[in-house]
């Protein structure tokens, strides 16, 4: 059950950070180093954290655009 959970876990995030890709292409954004931490995902039972990343200033203000 616990392995079933984790496998879960980590597929929801992989699914959230294609979506986010998604949403932030659509809004003209790229962060290239959006991913799934790995270290997160590495332990035994696996709870998955998002890494968005650096960017520059300029992807920082559309982004900050954005969301508002």
């Amino acid at each position: 059950m616990k392995a079933q959970h984790s496998a879960l876990c980590v597929e929801e995030a992989e699914v959230t950070v294609k979506e986010l890709r998604a949403a932030l292409k659509r809004a003209g954004i790229t962060l290239p180093s959006l991913r799934i931490d790995p270290a997160s995902s590495a332990r035994e039972a696996p709870c998955p954290r998002v890494e968005l990343g650096g960017c520059s200033m300029e992807v920082a203000a559309r982004l900050v655009a954005a969301l508002r």
